[in-house]
C-alpha cells in the first residue's frame, strides 16, 4: 500500500507534453506509479475537475535571510512552490565578517526592499564562512526545499573589506575564486552578480562588483568549472547586454555550465529585447548555454501611503505627515487642508529614478479589485484625469484615499513600453528564455510579485484579456522541468516514476492572485506586501501534504538542497 494516492485528476507532468488523466501513487518521498491503476493508498486526495502538476521550481528569490526564521517561506510556500533558489543578483548574507554584518543588511535594504530593522532582529549570524551558512540553513526545516548561490557582493565584502567596491588585486581575486570553489563544493548551486546602477545599499553604494573587471569574473569562472557545477546569473544594466555578452560568452566557455542575465523591456529600449534575443541564439549555434531570465508580468511598482513610494513622498506637506504615527496618518490625510497642500506642492527633486515612478501619470494606474497587471492605458492616472476634467495630483490622491486609505497605484517599470505585454507572449514561448525574477522575500515596500508561479496560470491560460494566451501546459513545464533542470535539480519538476513527490493539486477554476496588500509580519514587525493564493487543493513537497485549500497543515518536509541533485 502506497502512502498518498492522487485520484481522478488532469495531469500536466512538466515535461511539456498534452494533458492526461491519471492517478498518482506517493511512496514516501517518492513517486511510485504514474496511470490507471495505482493501487490503494493510506491516505487519498480526490482531484476530480483539478489540475495536478509538479511543485513549482522558483530559480529567483531572496529568502536568504528569511529562511533563517520562517518556515513557511512566504510567499512562495502560499503559490505551490515546492523548491526555491536565493542567493540572486550577487547579495546575500554568506561569507560574512562579523565586522561587516550592519553592512551587509544596508547592501540587501537597499538592493531588496528589505527593512533593515527585520534582518537585524531575524538574521542570527551563526556562521562566517558560506559553508558555515549552509550548515545553518542545514538544521532549519520549511514547507519547501531552498538552494542558494555564492554572491558575489558579500565575497568580495569578505575577502577586500573596507575596499569591496574598489579595484581587486590579482591576490584578491585568487582568494575569491577559491571562496567560490570552496562554496560550491559544499553545496552551491552557483555564483550571483549584479552589474546594474539600479542596485544599491540604503547609502547609494553600488553593489561590490558592479564594475568588476572581466579578469575577476573569467578567475571566479574557472573555478566553477573545477568545482564541476554551478549556473553563473548576472543582474546586468539592460541597455548594456549585447555590449556585454562577449564576456558572458567567455564564462559560458570556461565554465561548460548555464550562464543567465536578468532580461526586461525598459521604456528607453523597448525593442532591444529582440537583438539580445538574437545574440542568444548565436550563442547557442556555437555550443554556448547562455540563457535570458524572463519575469512573467511586468516589473510593477505598488504605490501607497505607507509603501516605499508614492506620489507624494517628497512633498513638503508630507515630510510633516510622515512624523505622524502611522496609525494616526489616514486621519490627518483625510482633512482638505492636508489633501489641497499635498496636490499643490511641487515634489523635491531627489532622483531622476523616483522622479520617473511617482509622476509619470500615464504610467500610473489605479490598482483595485481583480488584480490587472495589463492594465489598459485609458485607464491610467493622466487619461482618468483628462476624462474627469481633474489633475492628476488629484485622481492618484483621491484614489490613494480609497478602502479606507489603502488604495494602491500600479507603476509597471519594466516590460510595459507599449502598454502590453505582447512582447512577454513572444519571449515565453522562445527556447533560450527561462521563466524567473518573481523575487520572493524581496521588495518589501514596492512589489509583490513571490506570486507569480500562480499568476502565470491563471493570467496566462485563462484571464488575459488584451492579447493572446499561452497553453497551459507550456506554462507548466516553465516553472517546474525547466528550471530544475537548469540548476541540475534533476529528481523534481516531473510527475514519473522514481522522480521526487513534489505535486500541485490546483482547482484551475478558483485560481487566483488576492490583490497585495501591506502587513506587519516580518521581525519587528516591519509591513511588507503579501498577496496570497486561492484555488491549491494540496501542495505535497517529499511526499509530505503541506497545503490543503489554501491553508498551511504544519507540515515542513522542506530541507537545504546541497548542489546537483540527480535524477
Amino acid at each position: 500500500m502506497h502512502d498518498l494516492v492522487i485520484r481522478n485528476g488532469t495531469l500536466i507532468d512538466g515535461s511539456g507534453s498534452d494533458a492526461r488523466r491519471a492517478d498518482i501513487a506517493i511512496s514516501g518521498s517518492v513517486i511510485a506509479d504514474v496511470g490507471d491503476d495505482v493501487g490503494s493508498g493510506r491516505r487519498t486526495i480526490d482531484a476530480d475537475g483539478m489540475l495536478v502538476t509538479p511543485g513549482f521550481v522558483d530559480m529567483h528569490t531572496h529568502y536568504d535571510a528569511q529562511a533563517t526564521w520562517d518556515p513557511e517561506l512566504t510567499p512562495s510556500g502560499w503559490h505551490g512552490v515546492t523548491t526555491a533558489v536565493m542567493g540572486n543578483c550577487g547579495v546575500g548574507f554568506a561569507p560574512a565578517d562579523p565586522s561587516r554584518h550592519d553592512w551587509l543588511i544596508e547592501l540587501m535594504e537597499g538592493v531588496e526592499d528589505i527593512p533593515g530593522a527585520a534582518l537585524h532582529e531575524g538574521i542570527s549570524w551563526e556562521w562566517e564562512s558560506f559553508p558555515e551558512y549552509l550548515d545553518a540553513l542545514s538544521s532549519r526545516e520549511w514547507v519547501l526545499d531552498v538552494g542558494t548561490q555564492m554572491p558575489h557582493g558579500a565575497l568580495r565584502a569578505y575577502v577586500m573589506g573596507e575596499r569591496a567596491t574598489d579595484d581587486s588585486t590579482s591576490d584578491d581575486i585568487d582568494r575569491m575564486a577559491a571562496l567560490t570553489r570552496q562554496a560550491l563544493e559544499a553545496g552551491a548551486l552557483g555564483f550571483s552578480t549584479s552589474r546594474t546602477p539600479l542596485h544599491r545599499s540604503v547609502d547609494g553604494e553600488l553593489v561590490p562588483g558592479t564594475f568588476a573587471a572581466p579578469d575577476e569574473l573569467l578567475r571566479i569562472a574557472a573555478a566553477m568549472k573545477a568545482a564541476g557545477h554551478g549556473v553563473f546569473q548576472c543582474a546586468l544594466h539592460h541597455p548594456e547586454v549585447p555590449d556585454s555578452v562577449s564576456w558572458l560568452r567567455s564564462i559560458a566557455e570556461i565554465t561548460e555550465r548555464p550562464v543567465i542575465f536578468n532580461l526586461n523591456q525598459p521604456d528607453t529600449h523597448p525593442e532591444l529585447w529582440r537583438e539580445e534575443i538574437a545574440l542568444l541564439e548565436e550563442a547557442h549555434a556555437d555550443g554556448l548555454q547562455l540563457l535570458a531570465q524572463i519575469p512573467g508580468r511586468p516589473v510593477g511598482i505598488l504605490e501607497s501611503w505607507p509603501s516605499t513610494a508614492h506620489p507624494f513622498m517628497l512633498c513638503p506637506t508630507w515630510g510633516l505627515i510622515a512624523q505622524v504615527p502611522a496609525d494616526q496618518r489616514i486621519a490627518e490625510l483625510r482633512k482638505p487642508e492636508v489633501r489641497a497642500n499635498l496636490i499643490s506642492e511641487a515634489p523635491a527633486v531627489w532622483s531622476d529614478f523616483v522622479t520617473f515612478i511617482t509622476r509619470t501619470w500615464d504610467k500610473l494606474y489605479p490598482f483595485a479589485g481583480e488584480a490587472d497587471y495589463e492594465p489598459d492605458p485609458f485607464e491610467s492616472v493622466a487619461a482618468i484625469a483628462q476624462r474627469l476634467g481633474l489633475t492628476p495630483e488629484e485622481v492618484a490622491y483621491d484614489h490613494l484615499m480609497t478602502n479606507d486609505g489603502r488604495g494602491l497605484l500600479y507603476f509597471p517599470l519594466f516590460n510595459y513600453a507599449h502598454h502590453n505585454i505582447d512582447h512577454l507572449w513572444e519571449m515565453h514561448q522562445h527556447p533560450l528564455t527561462r521563466m524567473g525574477l518573481a523575487d520572493g522575500g524581496a521588495h518589501c515596500g514596492t512589489m509583490a510579485d513571490g506570486g507569480m508561479p500562480t499568476f502565470m496560470l491563471q493570467f496566462w491560460a485563462r484571464d488575459r484579456a488584451r492579447g493572446e494566451h499561452l497553453p497551459l501546459e507550456l506554462l507548466v513545464h516553465r516553472q517546474t522541468r525547466q528550471t530544475a533542470e537548469l540548476y541540475g535539480l534533476l529528481d523534481r519538476g516531473l510527475v514519473a516514476p522514481g522522480m521526487r513527490a513534489d505535486i500541485n493539486v490546483i482547482d484551475f477554476d478558483r485560481l487566483s492572485v488576492e490583490l497585495p496588500h501591506l502587513e506587519g509580519d516580518l521581525p519587528t514587525g516591519a509591513n511588507r506586501y503579501v498577496q496570497r493564493a486561492s484555488g491549491y487543493r494540496a501542495t505535497v513537497c517529499r511526499g509530505a501534504v503541506t497545503v490543503v485549500d489554501d491553508e498551511f497543515t504544519g507540515e515542513r518536509p522542506g530541507r537545504l538542497l546541497r548542489g546537483p541533485q540527480p535524477a
